[in-house]
């Protein structure tokens, strides 16, 4: 494939009227964002507070936060550094300038086209070690969706333990329309909303709403309009400073370490050694010793 525009026929292979597609271009297609020169700002931002609370955010909005090899590795280098941080209670993720992700940015797509299979796989590993490293992070992470999350937009918003909605926000897994499937978001995806809703939404490259996102399973509330994000957040976090912020990491890590596993006397067994460890913890023992002498614990204070 040339560096080039897409033509009429790329257009009628997409079902819809050139005006429309010029509407779409940038936002309502998972992996078309029309090139725009980078702004000077880092790709992916990143700001925490004293209180634990992590902002992690894609610096693209002249490009409506598409993202290529660049800011895939930017988000990854974020995430990773995140596994080892101190203290951290959330954190969330968001895109800059109004929308989250428009999917994947169409320069990077031209590239990639021109690439053998070999090197269109170790490509696309840097996005599936990127959402990996986001999945994994100890802390909770919380997608704050606005705009767009399209195709890799949206799987990051799976790869996220929760997620919140501003109304109206847009969401599709269109790969199919360009004879591609949403592989590598997969995992999350399915995850998120269950295998028959996937099959559905990959299979029609639908375009839907947050509401119809909530009914999914993608995300878990939908605000009223972008000026809710903050109020949201304020309360979020205060809400979390009752929760000892070793332990949500811990609960965290039972998720993934008992789901979809057989109970048996091996998991019954490794179930009553966590709870036993958090028990004789330094956190387990200031929580109930807290709770039986009616004040907070340390970590809310």
């Amino acid at each position: 494939m040339t560096d080039r525009k897409p033509s009429p026929a790329d257009i009628n292979a997409l079902d819809v009227t050139p005006g429309e597609a010029a509407k779409i271009n940038a936002i309502a297609h998972p992996l078309l964002a029309d090139p725009a020169p980078d702004a000077d700002d880092r790709l992916v931002r990143i700001e925490s507070t004293l209180d634990g609370v992590v902002f992690v955010t894609i610096n693209r909005p002249s490009k409506r936060n598409a993202f290529d090899a660049a800011t895939i590795a930017a988000l990854y280098e974020a995430f990773e550094t995140l596994h080892g941080a101190d203290h951290v209670r959330v954190v969330f993720i968001r895109g800059a300038g109004g929308t989250f992700s428009a999917g994947a940015d169409l320069e990077w797509m031209r590239d990639a086209a021109d690439w053998s299979e070999s090197d269109n796989r170790s490509d696309a590993m840097g996005l599936a070690k990127m959402l990996k490293a986001l999945h994994d992070i100890p802390a909770l992470t919380v997608a704050l969706v606005e705009g767009a999350a399209m195709g890799g937009g949206a799987g990051i918003v799976a790869a996220c333990d929760m997620a919140v909605a501003v109304k109206g926000t847009k969401f599709a897994f269109s790969e199919v329309k360009l004879g591609l499937i949403p592989a590598t978001i997969a995992p999350y995806v399915i995850e998120a909303v269950g295998a028959r809703t996937a099959r559905a939404l990959f299979m029609t490259a639908d375009l839907f709403e947050a509401d119809a996102a909530r009914a999914y399973g993608l995300i878990g509330h939908v605000l009223p309009d972008a000026a809710a994000i903050g109020p949201f957040v304020s309360d979020f976090v205060k809400g979390l400073k009752a929760c000892a912020p070793g332990a949500m990491g811990d609960a965290k890590r039972l998720v993934h370490d008992v789901a979809h596993e057989k109970v048996d006397h091996g998991l019954m067994e490794d179930t009553a050694r966590r709870i036993a460890h958090a028990r004789t913890s330094v956190e387990g023992q200031e929580g109930v010793r807290a709770f039986l002498d009616k004040r907070k614990p340390r970590w809310a204070e």
